[in-house]
């Protein structure tokens, strides 16, 4: 090999990605080059750092000093090399001013960290202020005001880049450094802003209050800079004069840092976390802060507060403001909604990251900085109102207190230490390069070259940065889970080795601020839970920390942790359980929402325990030959009628479980639940109707039935729109065989309707099915069964055009296949009159649902969000869409279906309404009948009317598809859904 292909070799294996180039700068250094490749091969990017630093050098007036000082000088080079491969933006400042690289050969930056009122006295001379005065002013034309600004702090910020990237400096040392020269340049900004109001600034006192990561004293290299303005008349000054002058001063200083000049601009002041955001008034006096903080605040306004600092201006009135905001804080954990607050607003920044940054965001994405932040407040907010040590602004320290405090497991808090410093120097890291405010980790190879080697990872440097940060996000989503809730379990089961040691208050405290509503008993279950060596305990003490954040999350965390308990004390003996739960997290999460939110589905898995084995399953409803195949096959198998039933019952009950845990997570659609529930109540039928005739046989000695039967389902059943607290609607046809006795037919019929019946109501631990006759002709009057004949005669004499209009929804369903064809044909002239319906028909029509409007309003209801007789609710919608079919049905085969959005479609195809009303109809309807089914599943009861409970409407909420913190949004866009639905309504059925 060449001396050459050795040297490049050489550059090669000291990072260099174009060896050949490098080289031969390299050889333009003279006989120093080979001197510098082992600096310059522990730099972020060796190619950069050897370009920049021949920019250096032409363009120093120094330039033998600084090539002796590069050369000679291990401690310089590497400050100076280091800053040059991680940053191009400090390169380019450097060469724009080169004398500032003096500034790292100051051997002490290694070992001494600058004194905030160093860096203060260095920006105010850098304005012309006297930094020993007691109101600094600059004296210096403004334009060169500014860019004296700029150029000094950078050259402070340059010496703080050479101590973190040099030095191994702590990222903890580099933030408050960092907030140090924030606080720095505010100061001179306002000195500026003095000299631009002139003489009129003494009428008013400012003081400048940071918040954010610079009022915590954890900075990054660029961010915006967020404060609060507070002031105070000076003596003798009208309080509205020194108003104008205190928002001229706040207006100015924020301009002061945030205008670009020729040398750049430095970063943006941000007052959005002031009283009423940006809507308010920029200053306030004390006073003024204290009645909005009293009176008008929300729980994120009080955690921003947390870490709010005076840091510039008026000293004694930052004070002031401190002392009058700080017992505030710390009583924001007692307000409702606390934790749903804190937790809706960390719900609001993760739905507002582009889905193409999610994976790559070290801030905002799951694993990231705001996972540990969020978790560290919440900590502070519930226990630092008792405990003062923990109410550190800064996160790292506040972190270090809750673990001594025995808040957090010390093996926990180290984890989480570890991984947020480490993501933390990876934001500096990613900053530095050019100086941008940025938290998105880049995606090309080299930029993620550089960022691994500024890292220290040299080796395989991408594979190594990329490996090193999914293991802390992993731990920051392990730890964000279980931070809040291993130590309660510590503190009632006594697990040995666990760091955290809760007083039962203090768990008592965590768990109110969680949402628990009766903590007393939820520190009970978990006791029961977890207490003992057993291993289900030793699974719980695991599980439990998961499941509590899923509780926590959810409407009703009692509920969710009772039900909880209950089903494990049900199951816990079973091997497979808890296993499931373990390995399946999928069936867990699912398990803790539906405890937690639905008392319907809950009943349903205590009486059906093993449906938790469901839970992992697709939950798609199963289809109708399957489970009239099933259940049939299971009432062949067992001779007793009531045995039969109760096993049918029990499919029933599963299948329930099913369709209720589909709709819960979010899987089965309104319309498929209620397609679900109608096949489901057809298979029961069908299989009870088998049973019941063999036993009404057996009873009277037949061989075969006298008359074949048929059930027709009608109203929300007949139209496949079944909700689950839904009775079962029908009419019950009979056609005697031929050569039967008519008597002794319709004897039987009724025997085995009344067994039917008699056998689905039983009481038992599964759900009644109740099956309702009372729309048969005569209603409670007439026979409960009749032949096809009679139905034919009363029609043909009797029948009623709301008759007729119920007749929509009937749709034969169970029993003999030729009887319910028949039974078809017969009602179809009837329900789609073929000259359609008369003005007087349309005349009645109207007037009955006028009438049921107003008299089946049950007393005291809204009509507003009354579901089913409410203005745009289910009866306007149907009611409109039953008119369309009976005047136009005869005419129209897509309306001829006892399907509401069939129908609705059918009319839209046929251009009976406009396509922009089917729509919003349509709309109306899903909507509807989606609460209305979350209601049910809520409550564990039907219901009609929008809950009043906030616990109950927030649970429907969040049923249909809100994310927590969603009540307001699902209460609005039903109102205006039904209000559009009523205006079509209005049109279509009433004009």
């Amino acid at each position: 090999m060449s001396r050459a292909e050795r040297w490049r070799t050489t550059l090669a294996r000291a990072g260099f990605a174009d060896a050949t180039r490098a080289g031969e700068l390299l050889d333009g250094l003279g006989g120093s080059g080979p001197e510098l490749v082992a600096i310059l091969g522990r730099t972020a990017d060796p190619d950069l750092a050897l370009t920049a630093l021949l920019r250096l050098l032409e363009s120093a007036d120094d330039r033998e000093r600084l090539f002796d000082a590069v050369v000679d000088d291990e401690g310089t080079a590497m400050r100076l090399l280091c800053v040059l491969g991680a940053s191009s933006a400090l390169g380019d400042h450097l060469v724009r001013h080169p004398d500032h690289w003096r500034e790292l050969t100051d051997p002490t930056l290694g070992s001494t960290r600058a004194p905030a009122f160093a860096m203060r006295a260095d920006l105010l001379r850098a304005v012309g202020a006297d930094p020993a005065a007691d109101v600094p002013v600059s004296t210096l034309p403004d334009r060169e005001a500014l860019d004296a600004l700029r150029v000094e702090y950078r050259r402070l910020l340059l010496r703080v880049a050479a101590r973190d990237l040099a030095h191994d400096q702590g990222v903890d040392d580099t933030a408050a450094e960092l907030s140090d020269l924030a606080a720095s340049t505010l100061d001179a900004a306002l000195a500026v802003a003095r000299a631009r109001v002139g003489d009129d600034h003494a009428d008013a006192r400012l003081a400048v209050v940071a918040m954010g990561k610079c009022g915590g004293h954890e900075l990054n290299y660029v961010s915006d800079v967020d404060v609060v303005f507070a002031f105070a008349p000076a003596d003798g000054v009208a309080e509205a004069t020194a108003t104008r002058v205190a928002t001229r001063l706040a207006s100015n200083l924020m301009q002061v840092c945030s205008d670009h000049t020729a040398e750049g601009t430095i970063w943006p002041v941000d007052a959005a976390l002031r009283p009423e955001g940006t809507q308010g008034p920029l200053v306030r006096t004390v006073a003024s802060h204290r009645g909005y903080y009293e009176r008008w605040a929300k729980t994120w306004e009080f955690q921003a507060l947390l870490k709010a600092r005076p840091v510039a201006g008026d000293r004694a009135l930052g004070e002031e403001y401190a002392e009058m905001v700080e017992p505030l804080v710390w009583q924001a954990a007692d307000r409702d909604n606390f934790v749903g607050d804190v937790q809706a607003m960390r719900r609001r920044v993760v739905e507002n990251i582009p889905a193409a940054q999610v994976d790559r965001q070290l801030k905002l994405g799951p694993g990231g900085l705001r996972d540990v932040e969020f978790a560290v407040q919440l900590l502070q907010l519930v226990h630092g109102r008792a405990d003062e040590r923990v109410r550190a602004p800064a996160t790292l320290s506040a972190l270090h207190e809750l673990t001594v405090g025995g808040y957090v497991g010390r093996p926990d808090g180290e984890a989480m230490h570890a991984a947020y410093a480490f993501l933390r120097t990876l934001e500096h890291r990613i900053q530095l390069f050019q100086m941008r405010r940025t938290h998105v980790l880049p995606d090309d190879e080299a930029s993620l070259r550089r960022l691994a080697r500024s890292m220290g990872c040299f080796k395989e440097p991408v594979a190594e940065l990329d490996r090193t940060w999914q293991h802390h996000r992993r731990e920051v989503r392990r730890l964000h889970e279980k931070l809040f809730y291993r130590p309660l379990l510590a503190a009632v089961a006594r697990i040995p080795g666990e760091g955290a040691r809760l007083s039962p208050e203090q768990a008592g405290d965590r768990l109110s601020a969680l949402g628990f509503v009766d903590p007393t008993s939820a520190l009970r279950h978990l006791a029961s839970l977890t207490e003992g060596v057993r291993r289900s305990a030793a699974i719980q003490r695991t599980l439990l920390p998961v499941m509590l954040e899923w509780f926590a999350s959810a409407p009703d965390p009692d509920a969710g942790l009772a039900g909880f308990r209950k089903l494990s004390e049900s199951l816990g003996g079973t091997p497979w359980y808890l296993t499931t739960l373990r390995d399946e997290g999928q069936v867990a999460e699912r398990l803790a929402t539906i405890l937690a939110t639905s008392r319907y589905a809950s009943d349903l898995l205590q009486r059906e325990p093993a449906g938790v084995k469901m839970l992992g399953e697709d939950l798609a409803p199963l289809s109708a030959e399957a489970l009239t195949d099933e259940m049939a096959s299971i009432g062949k198998r067992r001779d007793e009628a009531e045995q039969a039933v109760r096993q049918v019952r029990a499919v029933r009950r599963r299948e329930l479980l099913r369709i209720a845990s589909g709709e819960l997570v979010g899987l089965t659609d309104v319309a498929e639940v209620g397609a679900a529930l109608s096949r489901l109540t057809d298979a029961t039928l069908e299989a009870t109707l088998e049973i019941a005739g063999r036993a009404v046989r057996d009873q009277r000695g037949l061989d075969e039935a006298p008359t074949a039967l048929a059930v027709v389902a009608m109203g929300r059943y007949g139209g496949f729109e079944l909700s689950y607290g839904s009775d079962a609607d029908v009419l019950f046809v009979h056609d005697p065989l031929p050569g039967a006795d008519a008597q002794q037919a319709a004897s039987y019929a009724r025997a085995v309707v009344e067994e039917l019946r008699r056998l689905l109501s039983v009481a038992g631990p599964d759900p009644a099915l109740e099956v309702d006759a009372g729309l048969r002709p005569e209603g409670k009057q007439g026979p409960l069964v009749r032949t096809l004949d009679s139905y034919a005669a009363y029609y043909a004499k009797w029948s009623r055009v709301w008759e007729a209009q119920a007749l929509l929804r009937a749709d034969a369903v169970v029993g003999d296949p030729e009887l319910r064809r028949r039974f078809t044909e017969l009602i179809d002239p009837l329900r789609y009159p073929a000259q359609g319906l008369t003005h007087d028909d349309v005349v009645e029509i109207r007037r009955i649902k006028a009438r049921v409007d107003t008299e089946r309003l049950p007393r005291g209801a809204d009509r507003n969000t009354h579901l089913k007789l409410g203005r745009g609710g289910l009866s306007d919608i149907e009611w409109t869409v039953q008119l369309l079919q009976m005047r136009h049905g005869a005419q129209v085969e897509g309306l001829r279906t006892p399907q509401t959005l069939a129908a609705l479609e059918g009319a839209r195809e046929a251009g009976l309404v406009e396509e922009s009303d089917a729509v919003v109809l349509a709309d109306g309807w899903r909507t509807v009948s989606r609460i209305r089914n979350a209601i049910t599943l809520v409550r564990g009861k039907a219901g009609d009317q929008l809950p009043r409970d906030t616990r109950e409407r927030a649970a429907v909420a969040i049923t249909v598809g809100y994310p927590p913190g969603g009540t307001d949004a699902m209460v609005n866009d039903y109102l205006r859904r039904t209000r559009r639905a009523h205006a079509v309504v209005e049109r279509v059925f009433w004009e």
